[in-house]
């Protein structure tokens, strides 16, 4: 039932042997790439990325240097420029066993496809120069791949809605049958709080500022050095490595690196997000029970190995799964940033290498999982109308009283002979398994005979919604289409998902 080390080991020797697909299926990958993610996002996270970021960012200082009078000459920002991407892993590697700093190995690797450039690569800079300022960039480029797929999910329910405003359903308190809504305006829900996200995803990457040039422990020192003591210089040297990285502005002050709150706001949106996708998701599992609305389902699609007629909602179910992962993430960057001692301790690093990449990719994941669904979401009207004629008619008893007393008749008096009839049509339903009667026995009651002729139209499910209809148009109209406009050219792309 299990396997030895040894035999694991020899697994791992025959697979290191092996093409590299071998080598990769003898040791634990994150799903979240190997399964799931967009190719984007993954990529946005990779060190592929980070250490060609961090190699243009060493351009940019080195850059806004000479601009400013330092020694460096246009050849060697030629050679650092034309190495950008001629990044040797194993060096690096080996040269990291070896120092124990990652940085700095990446530092000499660099330096050794760069010689004449290699006396001034960061040059003033502290480790946090590059890391931090990397980070944010990373963090902005993931919220550019969010934001637009957020923006089809709620473009996709948004016509969804519009569709089926006016289709009446039971609503539901406790899980209870409660009054009716429409199909429309339950869809507008979800899109309300998919809307509060998409405007807080907004604002967290507007609110990120670049970490700039600050030194070991944010007093520029170093560079006030290099400068001779001119403060403006080291201001404007500040302003242009800004500049050049995309960023309007820059944290003004900073320990050695920026303050770990900003892994906050960043991850407390897309734990929000989370937890709306749940709710949404969980909404379509209860609704796919009662047989009132599916998630696509493909031709050859299999729901259980067990029992083939099954159409399980797999793919709101992992965004459930998913969605739990994303929102207890935000629990590192609250603890990191807690227990942050004076301008900096590393006991930040590892733990930010997990969690700042885990929750934008379980967002993207889900994102890309939940317009999928809503690209194909089917509902059956037939079932929604049987289950609104099994409860309608305890529901509509006091417009019967209504109609009833406009006939003449005293109100007191009708409410008991409707409570007596809904008691023994309640009978039939719980101790019997039967249909819901009452309006037969209504029907069959002289009593009631002045509104026989009105049953039908006081039973007229759309009576019951309110101004659900109205609702929905006016909701898409001033707040959800408006908020689109920002993303209309990144609307038609569909989300084909693999698994």
């Amino acid at each position: 039932f299990g396997v030895t080390w040894s035999a694991a080991m020899a697994m791992a020797a025959r697979q290191e042997r092996g093409d590299g697909g071998e080598r990769e299926l003898g040791r634990y990958r994150s799903p979240l790439v190997s399964r799931y993610s967009s190719p984007e996002m993954a990529f946005n996270f990779s060190d592929l990325k980070k250490f060609n970021t961090w190699r243009r960012l060493w351009l940019y200082l080195a850059s806004a240097e000479k601009e400013l009078g330092l020694p460096i000459t246009q050849e060697q920002l030629q050679e650092m420029e034309s190495n950008l991407e001629n990044i040797d892993f194993k060096m690096a590697a080996e040269e990291e066993r070896k120092l124990r700093h990652d940085v700095m190995a990446h530092v000499h690797t660099f330096a050794h496809c760069c010689p004449n450039a290699a006396a001034i690569i960061h040059l003033g800079a502290t480790s946090c120069y590059v890391g931090d300022n990397t980070d944010l960039i990373v963090l902005r480029d993931g919220f550019d791949i969010l934001l637009p797929k957020l923006a089809r999910v709620i473009s996709r329910l948004a016509d969804f809605a519009q569709k089926h405003a006016d289709l009446p359903t039971l609503g539901f308190t406790h899980y209870q049958p409660a009054q009716l809504t429409t199909v429309g305006k339950r869809c507008c829900l979800w899109l309300q709080d998919l809307c509060m996200d998409l405007r807080n995803l907004e604002r967290a990457q507007k609110e990120l500022r670049f970490r700039g040039v600050k030194g070991t422990t944010g007093t520029q020192a170093s560079f006030l050095q290099l400068f001779e003591g001119d403060h403006s210089k080291v201001e404007e040297l500040d302003r242009l490595v800004t500049e050049m990285a995309g960023f309007k502005q820059t944290y003004l002050v900073t320990g050695q690196t920026y303050s770990r709150k900003v892994d906050i706001d960043s991850l407390a949106v897309l734990s929000s997000l989370g937890a709306t996708v749940h709710k949404i998701c969980t909404d379509i599992r209860l609704l796919a029970n009662l047989k009132e609305m599916e998630e696509p389902f493909e031709k050859d699609q299999i729901g259980s190995s067990a029992m083939p007629y099954k159409r399980n909602p797999m793919r709101s179910e992992r965004c459930c799964s998913l969605a739990r992962h994303l929102m207890v993430l935000l629990m590192d960057p609250l603890q990191t940033a807690a227990v942050q001692w004076f301008e900096r301790t590393l006991d930040d690093s590892a733990n930010r290498r997990i969690c700042l990449a885990e929750s934008f990719l379980t967002a993207d994941i889900i994102l890309s999982t939940l317009q999928n669904i809503t690209e194909g979401l089917v509902i059956y009207p037939k079932v929604i109308e049987r289950h609104i004629r099994h409860e309608l008619p305890f529901m509509a008893t006091e417009n019967i009283i209504m109609a009833m007393v406009k006939a003449g008749e005293n109100r007191q008096d009708c409410h008991e002979r409707i409570r007596v009839l809904s008691q023994q049509a309640a009978a039939v339903v719980k101790q019997e398994g039967g249909d819901n009667d009452l309006i037969s026995r209504i029907q069959d009651d002289a009593y009631f005979s002045p509104i026989h002729g009105q049953l039908e139209a006081l039973l007229n499910p759309i009576s019951f919604v309110g101004c659900a209809p109205q609702q929905v148009t006016r909701f898409l109209v001033q707040e959800v289409r408006p908020l689109l406009v920002h993303y209309a050219s990144q609307m038609e792309l569909k989300v084909e998902l693999e698994l």
